[in-house]
């Protein structure tokens, strides 16, 4: 039997009591100098031993953890290496790895993409992946083949957080629909056709926390599908436009389930986690920012 991916996210919010995915992003640029012992920032070994010792340091706190996948193909094959070790450590600490890497393309190259990332036995071995629809909903139809076929999920770009997103997703293509609402309507019966036993799809959309109208709007078209959110934080949306679209855990005092709150930058890179002398004490910065974000969400 194929495990559900929208059953396992369900699940795993519930087990961690956390709706908050952490992306990892390991900028070059903004990474302590507590990691660069040997002096140059492009070292390898500074953005692994980065990476592994936030995911060790968030083990059970949250669900999910989300790869920013252009961070890693920057550094070359070693990234991309680093980035399979790293998708397989996570799994072995009962982490969900969504993919950030927004694949899309036509017939054999989104087959080819699916292959690389979704399944147990992918060469980056992803729970779920970003894609992106604007090719038409043919590119999205071996994505849609993969994740049946393995258990595995997928956010499809349809209300993105950055400004530029109103060029196109804000059109309106007739009086009443604006282009990423068409979009979301188009999508609303394979999304329904994945649905599991916990009522959650293991099909979803990424819907920006910087526009809380439409994400809400994008709810009540699609009431089973996951969302996953970015915009928290650094990119200045607030906790309760984030939780906008999420929906209340009636068996859990202040969870709230059916997607992820994306927290990157604003965990990765508090100021106070600059001065420190120890990667110890690092850690216990992190934890406490991730806390903390997650009081303030989950108290949303």
């Amino acid at each position: 039997m194929v495990d559900h991916f929208g059953d396992r996210l369900f699940e795993k919010i519930r087990k961690t009591k956390s709706f908050l995915c952490l992306g990892i992003d390991p900028h070059l640029d903004l990474i302590p100098e507590i990691f660069n012992e040997n002096g140059t920032i492009n070292n390898i070994k500074i953005v692994e031993t980065f990476c592994f010792s936030l995911v060790e340091t968030v083990i059970g706190k949250v669900p999910a953890i989300k790869p920013q996948i252009a961070l890693f193909e920057q550094l070359g094959p070693e990234g991309m290496i680093l980035l399979s070790s790293l998708c397989k450590y996570a799994h072995s600490k009962d982490f969900l790895v969504i993919m950030d890497a927004k694949r899309g393309d036509i017939g054999s190259t989104s087959k080819a993409y699916a292959n690389a990332y979704l399944g147990k036995n992918a060469p980056f071995p992803s729970d779920a992946l970003t894609v992106n629809p604007w090719l038409g909903l043919d590119s999205l139809e071996p994505f849609f083949r993969k994740a049946q076929d393995t258990g595995s999920g997928l956010f499809v770009l349809v209300h993105t957080s950055n400004k530029g997103s109103q060029d196109i997703q804000e059109i309106l293509i007739n009086k009443n629909v604006k282009c990423y609402e068409h979009l979301a309507n188009i999508l609303k019966p394979t999304i329904e056709k994945n649905r599991g036993q916990s009522g959650l799809s293991s099909i979803g959309v990424v819907s920006g926390a910087t526009y809380k109208d439409q994400a809400i709007s994008l709810r009540k078209i699609l009431p089973s599908a996951p969302f996953l959110i970015p915009g928290y934080g650094a990119q200045g949306a607030s906790a309760s436009e984030a939780c906008a679209p999420l929906i209340t855990d009636e068996s859990y005092s202040g969870l709230k389930n059916f997607g992820l709150i994306n927290a990157s930058r604003s965990v990765l890179f508090p100021k106070n986690s600059y001065s420190v002398n120890s990667i110890t004490i690092w850690r216990d910065i992190i934890s406490t920012e991730l806390e903390n974000t997650n009081n303030l969400l989950i108290n949303t």
